[in-house]
C-alpha cells in the first residue's frame, strides 16, 4: 500500500489530537534533520536524569537516522514547544522484511514532563504502527515493542497504560581492568585477526546472522538489507576502528567474532564490545571466553581501564553466565526493560527458545 507522506500526517495527526490532545501553544510535526541539534539537546537532556551523562552527538544522531529504509518524513515526530524547543521525539522503526516486528523509541524534556506529551506521542506511533501491517505476512504475529531505562520515572507506567507489557530485562555488563587481563585460550585450530574493510564484510554478516539465530527474538530478514545496514555504519560512524574487529578464524571459516568499538556513545572512556558470537560448530570449547579476553587485552593496550557491553539478561545461549564468569558485573544505572504490545495474533516468526 502506498502512503503519500502528507496523508499519513494528517491522519495520524488527527488520530493523536482525538484521543489525547497536546497541551495548548503545542505543535506536533515531523521532524527533519534540519531539528538535528533541537532534538538532540532533548535526548541528553533526558539522559542526565537517569546516568548523569549525554547519550549522542548530533553527528552520531544524524548517521542513525540515515540508515537506509528509516524514513524521517513518515516515522520521526516531533512535539514543539511554545517557544520551539523540542518538548518530545519519537521514532518508528519498520527496516526491514518479515515486517513483524516494529520498533520504537522516544524521549520527552525534563522540562516538558508530566504535560501528556509522552502519550501523545505513543498514540501516535500505535496509528503509525497499524498503517504499517499492511505489509507484514498474513497469518504472521506482529508486535510493536521498545526498551525503556528502569531509571526512568514514569515510563514504565506510560508504556502500560497504553498496552504494552514487560517482556524481558536488558543490561549493561562492565569490567574494571586494574591489570593486564588474562591471555585468552583459543581452541585448537583457531587463530585470531582483525578485519580486512574490503574484503571482510559480507563474511562478517554472514557469521552475525549465524551466531545470533539461538538469540531470543532473532528474526532473519534478507542478507541484503542487514548487510546494507552494516555498511551503512562501517562507511559513516567516525567511531568505526578495524582493528578492534577480531575474527576467530578456523582455517577460512569465521568460527566466532568480536566487534569492539573504541568507546561507548555514553561513556567516552568505556571501551564496547558491541557484537560478540559464535557460531553454533564452534560453541562449548571456550571460544566465547578468549574472544571476550582478547578484546579485554586489546582495549587495556590502549590505555582503557573499564570495558563495557550490553546481554538480554534471560539469553538463551548462557551469554550472561560467560559475562560473569570473566569478571563483568552489571551497571545498574544502564538496566532495561522490554516491553511489547501485540498489534495482531498469528504465528510468531522470531526465536523464542532452543527447543
Amino acid at each position: 500500500m502506498l502512503i503519500t507522506t502528507d496523508l499519513l500526517d494528517d491522519d495520524v495527526t488527527r488520530s493523536a489530537d482525538m484521543k489525547n490532545n497536546l497541551p495548548e501553544g503545542y505543535t506536533s510535526r515531523p521532524a527533519t534533520l534540519d531539528d538535528l541539534d533541537n532534538m538532540v539537546e532533548t535526548i541528553n537532556s533526558a539522559a542526565r536524569q537517569t546516568t548523569g551523562r549525554d547519550e549522542i552527538t548530533a553527528r552520531e544522531y544524524r548517521v542513525y537516522l540515515e540508515q537506509p529504509a528509516f524514513h524521517a518524513e513518515t516515522d520521526l515526530r516531533l512535539v514543539l514547544s511554545p517557544l520551539g524547543q523540542a518538548a518530545g521525539i519519537c521514532e518508528f522503526w519498520d527496516l526491514a522484511e518479515p515486517h513483524v516486528r516494529y520498533n520504537t523509541w522516544g524521549r520527552v524534556h525534563p522540562e516538558h514532563q508530566g504535560k501528556g506529551i509522552g502519550s501523545y506521542l505513543l498514540v501516535w506511533v500505535d496509528r503509525r504502527a497499524q498503517q504499517a501491517l499492511a505489509r507484514s505476512p498474513d497469518g504472521a504475529r506482529v508486535i510493536l515493542q521498545t526498551y525503556v531505562p528502569v531509571l526512568l520515572e514514569g515510563a514504565s507506567d506510560l508504556f502500560r497504560e497504553h498496552g504494552y507489557q514487560l517482556i524481558r530485562h536488558a543490561l549493561r555488563m562492565v569490567i574494571d581492568l586494574n591489570g593486564a587481563p588474562p591471555a585468552a585460550r583459543w581452541p585448537q585450530g583457531i587463530q585470531v585477526r582483525t578485519l580486512n574493510a574490503g574484503e571482510d564484510i559480507a563474511e562478517i554478516v554472514h557469521a552475525v546472522r549465524d551466531s545470533f539465530r539461538d538469540h531470543w527474538g532473532f528474526i532473519e530478514a534478507p542478507f541484503a538489507q542487514d548487510y546494507e545496514r552494516w555498511t551503512h555504519f562501517i562507511r559513516n560512524d567516525e567511531n568505526f576502528d578495524p582493528s578492534l574487529w577480531f575474527l576467530a578464524m578456523d582455517g577460512a571459516e569465521i568460527a566466532g567474532i568480536s566487534l569492539c568499538w573504541p568507546r561507548s556513545d555514553d561513556d567516552h572512556e568505556l571501551g564496547w564490545v558491541g557484537t560478540l558470537g559464535v557460531r553454533r560448530p564452534w560453541r562449548q570449547r571456550g571460544l566465547g571466553m578468549a574472544l571476550l579476553q582478547h578484546s579485554f587485552a586489546a582495549f587495556h593496550q590502549r590505555g582503557k581501564r573499564r570495558v563495557g557491553l550490553g546481554v538480554d539478561a534471560q539469553s538463551l545461549t548462557g551469554a550472561t553466565r560467560l559475562y560473569l564468569k570473566a569478571g563483568m558485573r552489571p551497571d545498574p544505572t544502564f538496566e532495561h526493560v522490554l516491553y511489547e504490545k501485540e498489534l495482531r495474533p498469528g504465528i510468531d516468526l522470531s526465536t523464542q527458545s532452543l527447543s
